[in-house]
């Protein structure tokens, strides 16, 4: 989808790495809130940014508590979500 790595649960994704920074999916209500925080901006390779989809700077997730953080929230949206029937081959 991005070139990148991308850890999912039940389906879904919940974080992911791009380059040398963090994708984190959380609830798009929270994007505003979540976008005033360091090191946080939209992740947006394409030219049409989604809301609940994140990049985290490099330089941010170096730091053992704030990746864990961040990790956590991609995770536990994750889990909030439906999960995703796979298909039969």
């Amino acid at each position: 989808m991005f070139g990148g790595v991308a850890f999912l649960i039940n389906g879904n994704m919940s974080v992911g790495v791009h380059g040398n920074e963090l994708i984190v999916r959380i609830p798009p209500e929270t994007t505003d809130a979540a976008l005033k925080e360091p090191g946080a901006r939209l992740f947006d390779i394409t030219g049409r940014p989604m809301k609940g989809w994140l990049l985290v700077d490099g330089a941010e997730i170096k730091n053992s508590k704030s990746l864990a953080k961040w990790v956590n929230r991609g995770v536990e949206f994750a889990f909030s979500l439906p999960k995703k029937q796979s298909k039969a081959r």
